[in-house]
Protein backbone atom coordinates (compact mmCIF):
# COMPACT_ATOMS: atom_id res chain seq x y z
CA UNK A 1 0.00 0.00 0.00
CA UNK A 2 1.23 3.50 -0.81
CA UNK A 3 2.32 5.47 2.24
CA UNK A 4 -0.34 7.91 3.42
CA UNK A 5 0.19 10.57 6.03
CA UNK A 6 -1.93 10.60 9.16
CA UNK A 7 -4.07 13.42 10.46
CA UNK A 8 -7.45 13.68 12.13
CA UNK A 9 -8.73 16.86 10.49
CA UNK A 10 -8.34 18.87 7.29
CA UNK A 11 -6.02 21.47 8.79
CA UNK A 12 -3.73 18.88 10.35
CA UNK A 13 -3.49 16.99 7.07
CA UNK A 14 -2.72 20.20 5.18
CA UNK A 15 -0.07 21.25 7.69
CA UNK A 16 1.67 17.88 7.52
CA UNK A 17 1.47 17.70 3.73
CA UNK A 18 3.01 21.16 3.36
CA UNK A 19 5.80 20.14 5.74
CA UNK A 20 6.55 17.08 3.59
CA UNK A 21 6.10 18.31 0.00
CA UNK A 22 5.57 22.08 0.00
CA UNK A 23 6.55 22.66 -3.62
CA UNK A 24 4.82 19.64 -5.14
CA UNK A 25 1.84 20.39 -7.36
CA UNK A 26 -1.54 19.94 -5.70
CA UNK A 27 -3.91 21.45 -8.28
CA UNK A 28 -3.87 22.03 -12.02
CA UNK A 29 -6.98 23.26 -13.80
CA UNK A 30 -7.70 23.50 -17.49
CA UNK A 31 -7.66 27.30 -17.43
CA UNK A 32 -3.93 27.19 -16.64
CA UNK A 33 -3.92 27.60 -12.85
CA UNK A 34 -1.23 25.57 -11.10
CA UNK A 35 -1.05 25.51 -7.28
CA UNK A 36 1.51 23.85 -4.99
CA UNK A 37 0.60 22.52 -1.54
CA UNK A 38 2.33 25.47 0.13
CA UNK A 39 0.65 27.87 -2.30
CA UNK A 40 -2.69 26.27 -1.52
CA UNK A 41 -2.30 26.83 2.22
CA UNK A 42 -1.34 30.47 1.63
CA UNK A 43 -4.29 31.05 -0.72
CA UNK A 44 -6.81 29.46 1.66
CA UNK A 45 -5.60 31.57 4.58
CA UNK A 46 -5.79 34.81 2.60
CA UNK A 47 -9.30 34.00 1.44
CA UNK A 48 -10.33 32.88 4.93
CA UNK A 49 -9.23 36.24 6.30
CA UNK A 50 -11.25 38.02 3.63
CA UNK A 51 -14.36 35.96 4.31
CA UNK A 52 -13.97 36.59 8.03
CA UNK A 53 -14.46 40.29 7.36
CA UNK A 54 -17.78 39.39 5.72
CA UNK A 55 -18.92 37.65 8.89
CA UNK A 56 -17.97 34.05 8.20
CA UNK A 57 -16.65 32.19 11.23
CA UNK A 58 -16.92 28.93 13.14
CA UNK A 59 -20.33 27.38 12.59
CA UNK A 60 -21.47 29.86 9.92
CA UNK A 61 -23.47 28.09 7.23
CA UNK A 62 -22.15 28.90 3.75
CA UNK A 63 -23.58 27.51 0.52
CA UNK A 64 -21.46 27.69 -2.61
CA UNK A 65 -21.83 26.86 -6.29
CA UNK A 66 -18.65 26.97 -8.35
CA UNK A 67 -17.33 25.03 -11.34
CA UNK A 68 -14.46 22.58 -11.02
CA UNK A 69 -11.52 24.98 -10.82
CA UNK A 70 -8.63 25.73 -8.49
CA UNK A 71 -10.63 28.69 -7.16
CA UNK A 72 -13.34 26.31 -5.91
CA UNK A 73 -10.84 24.11 -4.07
CA UNK A 74 -9.29 27.19 -2.45
CA UNK A 75 -12.75 28.28 -1.27
CA UNK A 76 -13.30 24.81 0.17
CA UNK A 77 -10.06 25.10 2.17
CA UNK A 78 -10.78 28.66 3.29
CA UNK A 79 -14.19 27.75 4.67
CA UNK A 80 -12.66 24.76 6.40
CA UNK A 81 -9.96 27.00 7.93
CA UNK A 82 -12.67 29.17 9.46
CA UNK A 83 -14.64 26.22 10.82
CA UNK A 84 -17.70 27.15 8.77
CA UNK A 85 -20.35 24.58 7.89
CA UNK A 86 -19.99 24.51 4.13
CA UNK A 87 -22.57 23.32 1.68
CA UNK A 88 -21.23 22.70 -1.85
CA UNK A 89 -24.06 22.67 -4.41
CA UNK A 90 -23.76 21.08 -7.86
CA UNK A 91 -24.18 23.69 -10.64
CA UNK A 92 -27.14 21.89 -12.23
CA UNK A 93 -29.36 23.04 -9.34
CA UNK A 94 -31.58 26.04 -9.96
CA UNK A 95 -33.81 28.40 -8.00
CA UNK A 96 -36.14 25.79 -6.49
CA UNK A 97 -33.39 23.50 -5.19
CA UNK A 98 -30.90 26.21 -4.21
CA UNK A 99 -33.62 28.23 -2.48
CA UNK A 100 -34.81 25.17 -0.57
CA UNK A 101 -31.25 24.32 0.52
CA UNK A 102 -30.34 27.86 1.55
CA UNK A 103 -33.54 28.22 3.54
CA UNK A 104 -33.36 24.82 5.24
CA UNK A 105 -29.64 25.09 6.07
CA UNK A 106 -29.86 28.62 7.43
CA UNK A 107 -27.16 29.79 5.03
CA UNK A 108 -25.77 33.25 5.73
CA UNK A 109 -23.67 33.45 2.56
CA UNK A 110 -24.21 32.08 -0.95
CA UNK A 111 -21.16 32.07 -3.24
CA UNK A 112 -21.98 31.88 -6.97
CA UNK A 113 -19.96 31.96 -10.22
CA UNK A 114 -21.69 34.93 -11.89
CA UNK A 115 -22.87 33.85 -15.33
CA UNK A 116 -21.70 30.33 -16.07
CA UNK A 117 -22.59 28.18 -19.07
CA UNK A 118 -25.26 30.67 -20.12
CA UNK A 119 -27.03 30.84 -16.76
CA UNK A 120 -26.94 33.89 -14.48
CA UNK A 121 -26.27 32.44 -11.02
CA UNK A 122 -25.72 35.92 -9.57
CA UNK A 123 -29.25 36.97 -10.54
CA UNK A 124 -30.63 33.72 -9.13
CA UNK A 125 -28.69 34.33 -5.91
CA UNK A 126 -30.05 37.84 -5.55
CA UNK A 127 -33.60 36.58 -6.10
CA UNK A 128 -33.14 33.91 -3.44
CA UNK A 129 -31.53 36.38 -1.02
CA UNK A 130 -34.55 38.65 -1.41
CA UNK A 131 -36.67 35.78 -0.07
CA UNK A 132 -34.43 34.84 2.88
CA UNK A 133 -33.59 37.27 5.67
CA UNK A 134 -29.89 37.55 6.45
CA UNK A 135 -28.60 35.79 3.30
CA UNK A 136 -25.73 37.56 1.53
CA UNK A 137 -24.53 36.75 -2.01
CA UNK A 138 -20.91 36.77 -3.17
CA UNK A 139 -20.25 36.74 -6.91
CA UNK A 140 -16.95 34.89 -7.36
CA UNK A 141 -16.63 36.06 -10.96
CA UNK A 142 -15.90 39.52 -9.54
CA UNK A 143 -13.08 38.09 -7.41
CA UNK A 144 -13.00 36.58 -3.93
CA UNK A 145 -11.95 38.71 -0.93
CA UNK A 146 -8.50 38.52 0.60
CA UNK A 147 -7.15 39.52 4.00
CA UNK A 148 -4.30 39.23 6.47
CA UNK A 149 -3.87 35.62 7.70
CA UNK A 150 -2.54 37.02 10.99
CA UNK A 151 -6.11 38.05 11.81
CA UNK A 152 -7.37 34.46 11.76
CA UNK A 153 -8.33 32.67 14.98
CA UNK A 154 -6.83 29.25 15.79
CA UNK A 155 -8.01 26.47 13.50
CA UNK A 156 -10.25 23.66 14.73
CA UNK A 157 -8.17 21.39 16.97
CA UNK A 158 -7.91 17.71 16.01
CA UNK A 159 -10.57 15.62 17.76
CA UNK A 160 -11.54 12.00 18.05
CA UNK A 161 -13.90 10.88 15.29
CA UNK A 162 -16.89 10.68 17.63
CA UNK A 163 -16.37 14.30 18.71
CA UNK A 164 -15.62 15.78 15.29
CA UNK A 165 -17.90 18.75 14.56
CA UNK A 166 -20.14 18.79 11.49
CA UNK A 167 -18.34 20.88 8.87
CA UNK A 168 -19.93 19.65 5.60
CA UNK A 169 -23.58 19.65 4.58
CA UNK A 170 -23.92 17.60 1.40
CA UNK A 171 -27.27 17.34 -0.35
CA UNK A 172 -28.42 14.36 -2.35
CA UNK A 173 -29.54 14.82 -5.93
CA UNK A 174 -33.23 15.03 -5.01
CA UNK A 175 -34.48 13.67 -8.34
CA UNK A 176 -37.81 12.52 -6.88
CA UNK A 177 -38.34 14.96 -3.99
CA UNK A 178 -36.67 17.80 -2.15
CA UNK A 179 -32.91 17.30 -1.67
CA UNK A 180 -31.79 15.74 1.62
CA UNK A 181 -28.86 17.26 3.51
CA UNK A 182 -26.38 14.73 4.92
CA UNK A 183 -24.20 15.84 7.84
CA UNK A 184 -20.49 15.05 7.43
CA UNK A 185 -17.33 15.70 9.42
CA UNK A 186 -13.61 15.64 8.73
CA UNK A 187 -13.65 12.16 10.26
CA UNK A 188 -16.25 10.76 7.87
CA UNK A 189 -14.60 12.28 4.79
CA UNK A 190 -11.12 11.27 5.96
CA UNK A 191 -12.25 7.66 6.45
CA UNK A 192 -13.77 7.64 2.97
CA UNK A 193 -10.69 9.14 1.37
CA UNK A 194 -8.19 7.00 3.21
CA UNK A 195 -10.02 3.85 2.12
CA UNK A 196 -10.16 5.09 -1.48
CA UNK A 197 -6.47 6.02 -1.55
CA UNK A 198 -5.44 2.72 0.01
CA UNK A 199 -7.49 0.58 -2.36
CA UNK A 200 -6.28 2.42 -5.46
CA UNK A 201 -2.70 2.63 -4.22
CA UNK A 202 -2.59 6.40 -4.78
CA UNK A 203 0.89 7.88 -4.37
CA UNK A 204 2.66 11.21 -4.76
CA UNK A 205 3.47 10.67 -8.44
CA UNK A 206 -0.16 10.14 -9.40
CA UNK A 207 -2.05 12.66 -11.52
CA UNK A 208 -5.77 12.23 -10.95
CA UNK A 209 -8.33 13.51 -13.45
CA UNK A 210 -11.45 15.12 -11.97
CA UNK A 211 -13.95 15.78 -14.80
CA UNK A 212 -17.05 15.88 -12.57
CA UNK A 213 -18.40 18.69 -10.33
CA UNK A 214 -16.00 19.47 -7.47
CA UNK A 215 -19.13 20.20 -5.40
CA UNK A 216 -20.03 16.50 -5.53
CA UNK A 217 -19.03 14.49 -2.46
CA UNK A 218 -16.43 12.76 -4.64
CA UNK A 219 -14.71 16.09 -5.25
CA UNK A 220 -14.33 16.70 -1.53
CA UNK A 221 -12.97 13.17 -1.06
CA UNK A 222 -10.34 13.58 -3.77
CA UNK A 223 -9.09 16.79 -2.16
CA UNK A 224 -8.54 14.78 1.02
CA UNK A 225 -6.85 12.03 -1.03
CA UNK A 226 -4.45 14.62 -2.42
CA UNK A 227 -3.50 15.74 1.09
CA UNK A 228 -3.15 12.16 2.31
CA UNK A 229 -1.01 10.96 -0.60
CA UNK A 230 0.61 14.01 -2.19
CA UNK A 231 -1.04 13.26 -5.56
CA UNK A 232 -1.91 16.04 -8.00
CA UNK A 233 -5.51 16.75 -9.02
CA UNK A 234 -6.27 17.70 -12.64
CA UNK A 235 -9.47 19.78 -12.64
CA UNK A 236 -11.75 20.01 -15.67
CA UNK A 237 -14.25 22.87 -15.58
CA UNK A 238 -16.51 21.64 -18.38
CA UNK A 239 -15.83 18.25 -19.89
CA UNK A 240 -15.30 18.44 -23.63
CA UNK A 241 -14.05 15.19 -25.20
CA UNK A 242 -11.53 16.87 -27.51
CA UNK A 243 -10.13 19.60 -25.29
CA UNK A 244 -10.38 17.79 -21.95
CA UNK A 245 -8.70 14.63 -23.17
CA UNK A 246 -5.83 16.69 -24.59
CA UNK A 247 -5.50 18.45 -21.21
CA UNK A 248 -5.37 15.16 -19.31
CA UNK A 249 -2.85 13.71 -21.74
CA UNK A 250 -0.61 16.77 -21.61
CA UNK A 251 -0.64 16.71 -17.82
CA UNK A 252 0.30 13.02 -17.74
CA UNK A 253 -2.88 11.65 -16.17
CA UNK A 254 -2.31 8.35 -14.36
CA UNK A 255 -5.84 7.91 -12.97
CA UNK A 256 -8.43 8.85 -15.57
CA UNK A 257 -11.72 9.12 -13.74
CA UNK A 258 -14.36 9.01 -12.99
CA UNK A 259 -17.43 7.18 -14.23
CA UNK A 260 -19.08 5.50 -17.18
CA UNK A 261 -19.91 8.66 -19.14
CA UNK A 262 -16.28 9.79 -19.10
CA UNK A 263 -14.87 6.32 -19.71
CA UNK A 264 -17.08 5.98 -22.78
CA UNK A 265 -15.75 9.31 -24.04
CA UNK A 266 -12.14 8.20 -23.54
CA UNK A 267 -12.80 4.97 -25.39
CA UNK A 268 -14.50 6.74 -28.29
CA UNK A 269 -11.61 9.21 -28.56
CA UNK A 270 -9.09 6.37 -28.66
CA UNK A 271 -11.05 4.67 -31.43
CA UNK A 272 -11.36 7.85 -33.45
CA UNK A 273 -7.73 8.88 -33.08
CA UNK A 274 -6.21 5.42 -33.36
CA UNK A 275 -2.50 4.83 -32.99
CA UNK A 276 -0.72 5.33 -29.69
CA UNK A 277 -2.73 5.35 -26.42
CA UNK A 278 -4.32 8.71 -25.70
CA UNK A 279 -3.13 8.43 -22.07
CA UNK A 280 0.37 6.90 -22.23
CA UNK A 281 0.90 7.08 -18.46
CA UNK A 282 -2.49 5.82 -17.29
CA UNK A 283 -2.51 3.25 -14.46
CA UNK A 284 -6.25 2.81 -14.21
CA UNK A 285 -9.66 4.38 -14.76
CA UNK A 286 -11.31 4.89 -11.33
CA UNK A 287 -15.07 4.55 -11.53
CA UNK A 288 -18.09 5.31 -9.40
CA UNK A 289 -21.37 7.15 -9.33
CA UNK A 290 -23.20 4.40 -11.19
CA UNK A 291 -22.62 0.73 -12.08
CA UNK A 292 -20.48 0.19 -15.19
CA UNK A 293 -21.09 -2.16 -18.11
CA UNK A 294 -18.62 -5.02 -17.49
CA UNK A 295 -17.42 -4.98 -21.11
CA UNK A 296 -16.24 -1.38 -20.68
CA UNK A 297 -13.52 -2.55 -18.30
CA UNK A 298 -12.10 -4.95 -20.87
CA UNK A 299 -12.37 -2.41 -23.71
CA UNK A 300 -10.48 0.31 -21.83
CA UNK A 301 -7.75 -2.04 -20.68
CA UNK A 302 -7.24 -3.51 -24.14
CA UNK A 303 -7.51 -0.34 -26.21
CA UNK A 304 -5.91 2.35 -23.99
CA UNK A 305 -3.97 0.44 -21.36
CA UNK A 306 -3.62 0.32 -17.60
CA UNK A 307 -5.52 -1.95 -15.24
CA UNK A 308 -9.00 -1.07 -16.47
CA UNK A 309 -11.75 0.12 -14.12
CA UNK A 310 -11.32 -0.31 -10.35
CA UNK A 311 -14.71 1.10 -9.45
CA UNK A 312 -16.30 1.89 -6.13
CA UNK A 313 -19.76 2.11 -4.65
CA UNK A 314 -21.27 4.61 -2.27
CA UNK A 315 -23.79 7.36 -1.73
CA UNK A 316 -23.68 10.96 -0.56
CA UNK A 317 -24.71 9.72 2.88
CA UNK A 318 -22.11 6.97 2.98
CA UNK A 319 -19.44 7.59 0.33
CA UNK A 320 -17.30 4.82 -1.16
CA UNK A 321 -18.46 1.93 0.99
CA UNK A 322 -16.46 -0.39 -1.22
CA UNK A 323 -13.77 -0.06 -3.88
CA UNK A 324 -11.81 -2.37 -6.15
CA UNK A 325 -8.04 -2.37 -6.45
CA UNK A 326 -6.10 -2.18 -9.74
CA UNK A 327 -4.49 -5.45 -8.61
CA UNK A 328 -7.80 -7.32 -8.50
CA UNK A 329 -8.47 -10.01 -11.15
CA UNK A 330 -10.20 -8.86 -14.32
CA UNK A 331 -13.36 -10.76 -13.46
CA UNK A 332 -13.69 -8.83 -10.20
CA UNK A 333 -12.86 -5.49 -11.82
CA UNK A 334 -15.41 -6.00 -14.57
CA UNK A 335 -18.29 -7.37 -12.53
CA UNK A 336 -17.95 -5.97 -8.98
CA UNK A 337 -17.46 -2.77 -7.02
CA UNK A 338 -14.62 -4.27 -5.00
CA UNK A 339 -14.53 -5.15 -1.33
CA UNK A 340 -15.75 -3.09 1.64
CA UNK A 341 -13.31 -0.26 2.32
CA UNK A 342 -10.63 -0.60 5.02
CA UNK A 343 -10.91 1.18 8.37
CA UNK A 344 -13.76 -0.90 9.76
CA UNK A 345 -16.29 -0.44 6.97
CA UNK A 346 -18.93 -3.16 7.16
CA UNK A 347 -21.46 -4.15 4.51
CA UNK A 348 -24.34 -6.57 4.84
CA UNK A 349 -27.10 -7.66 2.48
CA UNK A 350 -30.60 -8.37 3.80
CA UNK A 351 -33.81 -9.66 2.26
CA UNK A 352 -37.20 -7.97 2.53
CA UNK A 353 -37.73 -9.50 5.97
CA UNK A 354 -34.39 -8.17 7.24
CA UNK A 355 -32.71 -11.59 7.22
CA UNK A 356 -29.02 -11.55 6.32
CA UNK A 357 -28.42 -13.01 2.88
CA UNK A 358 -25.80 -15.61 2.04
CA UNK A 359 -23.10 -15.33 -0.66
CA UNK A 360 -24.51 -14.42 -4.09
CA UNK A 361 -28.02 -13.99 -2.61
CA UNK A 362 -29.58 -10.70 -3.69
CA UNK A 363 -30.98 -8.24 -1.17
CA UNK A 364 -30.76 -4.66 0.00
CA UNK A 365 -27.26 -3.37 0.75
CA UNK A 366 -26.76 -1.81 4.18
CA UNK A 367 -23.65 -0.21 5.62
CA UNK A 368 -22.15 0.49 9.04
CA UNK A 369 -18.96 2.41 8.46
CA UNK A 370 -16.90 5.36 9.72
CA UNK A 371 -17.61 7.19 6.45
CA UNK A 372 -21.36 7.21 7.07
CA UNK A 373 -22.89 10.61 7.76
CA UNK A 374 -24.19 11.69 11.15
CA UNK A 375 -27.71 11.64 9.78
CA UNK A 376 -29.71 14.29 7.98
CA UNK A 377 -30.17 17.96 8.76
CA UNK A 378 -33.89 17.16 8.72
CA UNK A 379 -33.87 14.67 11.60
CA UNK A 380 -37.31 13.33 10.65
CA UNK A 381 -35.61 11.49 7.75
CA UNK A 382 -33.30 9.47 9.99
CA UNK A 383 -35.76 6.84 11.14
CA UNK A 384 -36.32 5.51 7.62
CA UNK A 385 -32.65 5.88 6.65
CA UNK A 386 -31.15 3.75 9.43
CA UNK A 387 -32.32 0.39 10.74
CA UNK A 388 -32.68 -0.57 14.40
CA UNK A 389 -28.97 -1.49 14.69
CA UNK A 390 -27.79 1.76 13.11
CA UNK A 391 -27.03 0.34 9.65
CA UNK A 392 -27.67 2.73 6.76
CA UNK A 393 -30.31 1.53 4.31
CA UNK A 394 -28.88 2.28 0.87
CA UNK A 395 -31.96 1.39 -1.16
CA UNK A 396 -29.67 -0.47 -3.58
CA UNK A 397 -29.90 -4.13 -4.49
CA UNK A 398 -26.88 -6.39 -4.74
CA UNK A 399 -24.95 -9.21 -3.15
CA UNK A 400 -21.58 -10.14 -1.73
CA UNK A 401 -19.90 -12.92 -3.68
CA UNK A 402 -18.04 -15.82 -2.09
CA UNK A 403 -14.84 -13.73 -1.97
CA UNK A 404 -16.50 -10.75 -0.27
CA UNK A 405 -16.73 -8.52 -3.39
CA UNK A 406 -19.82 -6.36 -3.75
CA UNK A 407 -22.02 -6.67 -6.85
CA UNK A 408 -24.71 -4.06 -7.55
CA UNK A 409 -27.79 -5.40 -9.30
CA UNK A 410 -30.08 -2.37 -9.23
CA UNK A 411 -32.23 -0.14 -7.07
CA UNK A 412 -35.13 -1.28 -4.92
CA UNK A 413 -37.16 1.27 -6.87
CA UNK A 414 -35.55 0.28 -10.19
CA UNK A 415 -36.84 -3.27 -10.33
CA UNK A 416 -39.34 -3.74 -13.15
CA UNK A 417 -42.28 -5.87 -12.01
CA UNK A 418 -43.88 -7.54 -15.02
CA UNK A 419 -46.82 -9.86 -14.24
CA UNK A 420 -45.54 -10.15 -10.68
CA UNK A 421 -42.03 -11.16 -11.77
CA UNK A 422 -39.03 -9.02 -10.86
CA UNK A 423 -36.80 -7.97 -13.77
CA UNK A 424 -33.37 -6.44 -13.19
CA UNK A 425 -32.79 -3.43 -15.46
CA UNK A 426 -29.03 -3.73 -14.99
CA UNK A 427 -28.94 -7.33 -16.22
CA UNK A 428 -30.50 -6.26 -19.52
CA UNK A 429 -28.35 -3.13 -19.77
CA UNK A 430 -25.13 -5.11 -19.35
CA UNK A 431 -26.11 -7.48 -22.16
CA UNK A 432 -27.24 -4.75 -24.55
CA UNK A 433 -24.10 -2.69 -23.97
CA UNK A 434 -22.10 -5.54 -25.55
CA UNK A 435 -24.00 -5.20 -28.85
CA UNK A 436 -21.79 -3.58 -31.50
CA UNK A 437 -24.46 -1.03 -32.40
CA UNK A 438 -25.01 0.21 -28.82
CA UNK A 439 -23.11 3.23 -27.55
CA UNK A 440 -25.04 3.67 -24.28
CA UNK A 441 -28.21 2.17 -22.86
CA UNK A 442 -30.79 2.49 -20.09
CA UNK A 443 -33.63 0.10 -19.34
CA UNK A 444 -36.67 1.53 -17.59
CA UNK A 445 -40.04 0.27 -16.43
CA UNK A 446 -43.13 1.90 -17.90
CA UNK A 447 -46.75 1.48 -16.73
CA UNK A 448 -48.65 -1.13 -18.71
CA UNK A 449 -52.36 -1.96 -18.41
CA UNK A 450 -51.83 -5.65 -19.24
CA UNK A 451 -48.62 -6.53 -17.38
CA UNK A 452 -48.37 -3.86 -14.69
CA UNK A 453 -45.04 -2.71 -16.06
CA UNK A 454 -43.14 -3.34 -19.26
CA UNK A 455 -39.41 -3.05 -19.89
CA UNK A 456 -38.33 -0.33 -22.30
CA UNK A 457 -34.76 -0.18 -23.63
CA UNK A 458 -33.51 3.33 -24.37
CA UNK A 459 -30.47 3.14 -26.64
CA UNK A 460 -28.00 5.74 -27.90
CA UNK A 461 -26.50 4.13 -31.02
CA UNK A 462 -22.76 3.92 -31.51
CA UNK A 463 -23.33 5.27 -35.04
CA UNK A 464 -26.33 7.52 -35.57
CA UNK A 465 -26.80 6.33 -39.14
CA UNK A 466 -26.99 2.68 -38.07
CA UNK A 467 -29.25 2.38 -34.99
CA UNK A 468 -30.22 -0.85 -33.28
CA UNK A 469 -33.52 -2.30 -34.48
CA UNK A 470 -36.09 -3.99 -32.27
CA UNK A 471 -35.51 -7.36 -33.95
CA UNK A 472 -31.73 -7.02 -33.52
CA UNK A 473 -32.21 -6.27 -29.83
CA UNK A 474 -34.56 -9.24 -29.33
CA UNK A 475 -32.32 -11.64 -31.22
CA UNK A 476 -29.20 -10.49 -29.36
CA UNK A 477 -30.80 -11.03 -25.95
CA UNK A 478 -32.08 -14.46 -26.97
CA UNK A 479 -28.61 -15.44 -28.21
CA UNK A 480 -27.27 -14.44 -24.80
CA UNK A 481 -29.88 -16.61 -23.10
CA UNK A 482 -31.93 -13.89 -21.44
CA UNK A 483 -35.34 -15.17 -20.37
CA UNK A 484 -38.02 -14.28 -22.91
CA UNK A 485 -40.09 -12.72 -20.11
CA UNK A 486 -37.24 -10.26 -19.44
CA UNK A 487 -36.78 -9.11 -23.04
CA UNK A 488 -37.85 -5.45 -23.38
CA UNK A 489 -41.16 -4.98 -25.16
CA UNK A 490 -40.23 -1.48 -26.27
CA UNK A 491 -37.13 0.09 -27.84
CA UNK A 492 -36.50 3.82 -28.06
CA UNK A 493 -33.54 5.35 -29.91
CA UNK A 494 -32.11 8.61 -28.52
CA UNK A 495 -29.13 10.81 -29.39
CA UNK A 496 -27.81 10.58 -25.85
CA UNK A 497 -28.74 8.74 -22.66
CA UNK A 498 -29.16 11.50 -20.03
CA UNK A 499 -26.83 11.28 -17.05
CA UNK A 500 -26.33 13.59 -14.09
CA UNK A 501 -22.88 15.09 -13.30
CA UNK A 502 -21.84 12.01 -11.31
CA UNK A 503 -22.70 9.68 -14.20
CA UNK A 504 -26.01 8.28 -12.97
CA UNK A 505 -28.63 7.74 -15.65
CA UNK A 506 -31.59 10.07 -15.21
CA UNK A 507 -34.24 7.36 -15.43
CA UNK A 508 -36.92 9.59 -13.99
CA UNK A 509 -36.52 11.90 -16.99
CA UNK A 510 -36.70 8.97 -19.38
CA UNK A 511 -39.83 7.59 -17.75
CA UNK A 512 -41.54 10.97 -17.98
CA UNK A 513 -40.51 11.24 -21.63
CA UNK A 514 -41.72 7.83 -22.79
CA UNK A 515 -44.53 6.73 -20.48
CA UNK A 516 -47.20 8.66 -22.39
CA UNK A 517 -45.97 7.83 -25.87
CA UNK A 518 -48.09 5.45 -27.98
CA UNK A 519 -46.98 1.85 -27.64
CA UNK A 520 -47.82 -1.03 -29.96
CA UNK A 521 -47.41 -4.47 -28.41
CA UNK A 522 -46.02 -7.37 -30.42
CA UNK A 523 -43.47 -5.65 -32.61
Amino acid sequence: MAELIDGRCFEQLLERRVALTPDATMLVDDSGARVSFAGYREATERLAAGLQVRGVGAGTHVSWILPTTAQAVVLLGALRRLGAVQNPIIPMYRHREVGFIARQSGARLLVVPGTYRGFDYAEMGRDIAAEIDGLDVLDASQGLPGGDPASLPPADPPTEAADAPVRYLLYTSGTTSDPKGALHTDATIRATSRGLAARLGVHAEDRVGIPFPITHVGGLCWVFVSLLSGASILLIEVFDPERSIDFLATEGVTMAGAGTAFHLAYLEAQRQRGGAPIFPHVRCFPGGGAPKPPQLHYDLKREIGGAGIPSGYGLTECPIISNASPDDPDEKLAHTEGRPSPDEARVRVVDLQGRECGPAEEGEIRALAPQCCRGYLDESLNEDAFDEQGWFRTGDLGYLDADGYLVITGRLKDVIIRKGENISAKEIEDLLYQHPKVGDVAVIGLPDPQTGERACAVVAPKTAADPLSFDEMRDWLREHELMIQKTPEQLEIVDEVPRNPSGKIQKKDLRERFEKQPFERGR
